[in-house]
């Protein structure tokens, strides 16, 4: 950065002390050095201090509040159907959790937009006060008012935590510069905390004494005390673009690009099938005879072995090649969606969180990477990534509502698993394509 600028100072050194008839005579000479560093400069990384860290640390309690907090659904989607909405489908309150996960990535195109404007406190603050009234809105939601729940967390909690996703990332490009991957790891770990701790607090509160009400005020507590942390925290340092990126001029830009194109249609894909198992992982396992007792924490396994993914991901990815890794991770998580289709044991249920959990905390974690990858303008990184989180969106959307109607009243699960399955696969196929085109592309 200012190491590398075209910024010069003269130093004006002794070159020569030449002696002749009439005289020592001093000849000067002039050094150029680019070298030099102004130390006011606001380009210069700080690569840590007390505002770098704490803002680190404010945008991992978001992950942990946002991301980390939808991706529990799979708690409340047992609940609902057993006990809180029982005149509602499966497919139904899948709508819930699809709603609040596709609004956040929506959303990533606006917050995205303001944050490049000079937005980022308004949207921390607006955000952070829109998911902690959803959640109390929620607690006073009465059981078999559909219309509530659905206010409360598929479009309240989805608009809020949409709001704070893009904005916890970017913010840590104000201060890390050559640590930036490492505290963007600790970053985006906070979601698989809190897909852990989550789970485990609101199965114990939904399901015991204190109720439905009471649980979730008790949550939307934490939740509200982790935020006001986090806007206390958390400090840009950078001015905002002169000139913001024109989403339009990118997007058509992104239409004559193949391989960014079959990324963006392939990630669509995969979304569809992609969180049936992290909806429906623990009313699956609670229907095939497995205790009570541990299917509440067979979302903890799976979202556990997403977390140890997750960190290992930049160590595998060294060695393989983020196009190669994220290929064939969705290969491999759309074989095992097929393979729920077995589910029947405790033993069955552990393999199976354990291992699609790992494969998709690796998929999850280069998703960013494959982005940037097919980016050859790194100006458009927002843009672009604002663009395909949207298509992904639309799929997750989508995706698990089909899987809950196919599942019916009669708990049928081998259909909603093969149709998860295909689609997923076909996500995986097109990722070939994209890698096929993508190394063709960069060989010539």
């Amino acid at each position: 950065m200012a190491a590398e600028s075209e910024l010069r100072v003269v130093h004006p050194e002794v070159a020569s002390l030449q002696d002749d008839k009439d005289g020592p005579e001093i000849l000067e000479a002039c050094r150029v050095s680019k070298r030099w560093d102004s130390p006011s400069s606001p380009h210069e990384f700080s690569e840590g201090g007390w505002a770098g860290w704490a803002t680190a640390f404010g945008a991992f309690l978001l992950q942990f509040c946002g991301f980390g907090y939808i991706t529990s659904f799979g708690v409340y989607q047992d609940f609902y159907t057993q006990h809180y909405l029982t005149n509602e489908t499966s497919s139904a309150i899948s709508w819930i959790g699809s709603t609040s996960v596709s609004l956040l990535l929506f959303m990533s195109l606006v917050a995205g937009s303001l944050h490049d404007r000079g937005y980022f406190y308004h949207l921390l603050i607006v955000g952070s006060f829109l998911e902690c009234l959803s959640l109390f809105m929620l607690s006073l939601s009465k059981p078999d008012h559909y219309y509530q729940i659905f206010l409360s967390q598929g479009l309240g909690l989805g608009i809020a935590t949409g709001l704070l996703y893009i904005p916890s990332l970017a913010v840590i490009s104000h201060h890390f510069r050559q640590r930036r991957t490492l505290v963007m790891t600790f970053v985006v770990t906070g979601s698989s905390l809190g897909a852990i701790i989550h789970p485990i607090m609101l199965n114990n509160l939904l399901n015991g004494p204190l109720g439905f009400s009471n649980g979730v005020r008790i949550s939307a507590g934490l939740i509200s005390l982790f935020l006001l942390t986090a806007c206390l925290c958390m400090r840009t340092r950078l001015d905002p673009p002169a000139i913001p990126v024109n989403y339009i001029v990118a997007a058509r830009k992104c239409i004559r690009d193949l391989p960014f194109m079959l990324m963006v249609t392939g990630g669509f894909l995969f979304q569809i099938g992609f969180y049936y198992p992290l909806f429906f992982f623990q009313l699956d396992s609670i229907k095939h005879g497995i205790s009570v007792h541990f299917s509440f924490y067979s979302l903890v396994i799976l979202n556990g072995s997403n977390c140890l993914g997750r960190l290992t991901s930049g160590f595998i990815a060294g060695f393989t090649g983020v196009v190669n890794l994220i290929t064939v991770t969705a290969i491999l998580c759309s074989v095992l969606i097929f393979a729920m289709i077995g589910l029947s044991s405790l033993a069955s249920a552990v393999v199976l969180g354990v291992i699609y959990g790992y494969l998709s905390g690796l998929n999850v974690a280069m998703s960013s990477a494959l982005m940037a990858t097919l980016t050859p303008d790194v100006s458009e990184l927002g843009a672009r990534m604002g663009i395909c989180l949207f298509a992904c969106g639309i799929g997750g959307l989508i995706g698990t509502p089909i899987s809950g109607a196919l599942l019916t009243s009669n708990y049928t699960w081998w259909i909603p698993c093969l149709f998860a399955g295909i689609v997923s696969l076909a996500g995986a196929m097109t990722f070939i394509i994209m890698r096929h085109m993508f190394l063709r592309r960069r060989a010539s």
